[in-house]
């Protein structure tokens, strides 16, 4: 019985991951909202969710974003401030990311750790309306990471 349950869970997982590819934006409550309290930032997890097929608009996605932390972000990266992935939500290894993030389809999520032992995940949807402009895609997710390694 658990093994149905499991491999139940597993379906649902992928249907979910896959019901993201599409050349439209997904639509996301949880959507990045500025004006928040300040808190102290200790790890910003940036991870790019996606299928094993992916179609233009989801490669692109991560693949600017990659760009991004990597261009702005190199001593971040180093000192693992920042963490970025490329996240294949279809893979059972990976099950454990897609239910942390609740990623249900291909998607770019910012997961902020607080010195005071937090975690809060937020999708960003935005940059699904950037990808035809690769300069602004990056500059504004650069302004995003800013604000949050500054507590915002």
């Amino acid at each position: 019985m658990v093994k149905v349950k499991n491999t139940a869970f597993i379906i649902l997982a992928i249907a979910l991951l896959l019901a993201g590819c599409s050349e439209k934006a997904p639509i996301d409550s949880n959507a990045v909202v500025s004006g928040e309290h300040q808190i102290n930032i200790d790890k910003l997890e940036i991870y790019h969710f996606h299928g094993t097929h992916q179609c233009y608009s989801c490669k692109t996605v991560g693949a600017y974003a990659e760009e991004t932390v990597n261009t702005f972000f190199p001593n971040e990266l180093k000192t693992g401030k920042i963490v970025f992935r490329h996240i294949n939500g279809e893979l059972p290894e990976n099950m454990d990311l897609v239910m942390k993030y609740k990623a249900t389809g291909s998607s770019l999520w910012l997961g902020v750790y607080t010195k005071e032992g937090e975690f809060k995940a937020e999708q960003n949807t935005n940059v699904w309306y950037k990808i035809n402009n690769k300069i602004d895609y990056m500059n504004y997710l650069r302004e995003v990471i800013e604000q949050k390694l500054a507590g915002n």
